[in-house]
């Protein structure tokens, strides 16, 4: 009988959405059924599956606990940089809180619908420098802002197994997605859009170098690690061309790129040890 009743519930939800006009436009003029509290709800659920998969391995870092506090005070600086830019458009509405998972081995991070973001040890520890680190980060909210994830987990779930998760009603698909997002593969728009979206947040920071994604390219390409690179990374465009694209928006808009010069960067990666 439950069971029924949520189908029925869900049944009646995707009829009213379809009857008040359907698709909405958002804050970035994208057009979709998917509103931004479907947003908020699906990354909420997609959060604790993804936070219990990895306290389940041992490898979540708890921010709650004193021992990673260093880390995260580190972190969160940065990350509440890019966020008081100006130009995240979903600033106050998503939660924004961003974890670590400690695996040295993995140079990734990854961005759950609603602003959750997680970021891997060792893509911390392989950087060289804060504005590299900025970033990356820079390119994963963007993702999260502009609603990539929300797009590709659509086109592959579909609006009503994805609607059904959001409500919390779907465990399977809600395990499959969290176990599956950090090697969630976008096209290419999405990837050059998040890239160009990492400028305009560094260079509205006033702080960091606007293209500080592409030394994470550069150190890819001249240290031959294509064979570690992360998903966001990996996916085409090619490293050298997204150097071009973001070095030539760099130069377009005539924003900062000499390097911010901070120098806390590497006890960010100490406290990792």
């Amino acid at each position: 009988m439950i069971q029924i009743f949520k189908k029925i519930s869900l049944l009646g939800y995707l009829a009213t959405l379809l009857s008040v006009g359907g698709c909405t436009e958002d804050k970035n003029g994208d057009r979709l059924y998917f509103s931004i509290e479907d947003d908020i709800k699906l990354g909420a659920q997609v959060s604790r599956e993804v936070d219990s998969t990895y306290q389940a391995k041992g490898q979540l870092l708890d921010p709650a606990n004193p021992r990673n506090k260093v880390a995260y005070d580190h972190l969160n600086r940065i990350v509440n940089k890019i966020l008081s830019s100006g130009k995240v458009s979903y600033r106050s509405e998503f939660t924004w809180d961003t974890k670590i998972i400690k695996d040295d081995n993995v140079l990734n991070a990854f961005a759950t619908p609603g602003g959750h973001i997680y970021v891997f040890s060792g893509l911390i520890k392989y950087l060289d420098n804060e504005d590299q680190f900025a970033g990356v980060l820079g390119h994963e909210i963007a993702h999260a802002d502009h609603r990539h994830s929300t797009k590709q987990l659509q086109r592959q779930y579909g609006l009503t197994i994805l609607l059904s998760v959001a409500l919390g009603d779907n465990p399977g698909t809600l395990t499959q997605i969290a176990t599956n997002l950090a090697t969630l593969k976008f096209d290419r728009d999405a990837e050059k859009e998040a890239d160009a979206y990492s400028v305009d947040y560094l260079g509205a920071t006033n702080y960091y170098a606007c293209n500080g994604a592409a030394g994470f390219f550069e150190k890819i390409i001249k240290e031959g690690q294509q064979g570690r690179t992360p998903e966001f990374l990996s996916t085409h465009p090619d490293p050298g061309n997204r150097v071009d694209a973001i070095n030539n928006k760099a130069a377009a808009d005539g924003c900062k790129t000499q390097p911010s010069g901070a120098t806390t960067y590497q006890e960010f990666k100490n406290s990792l040890n």
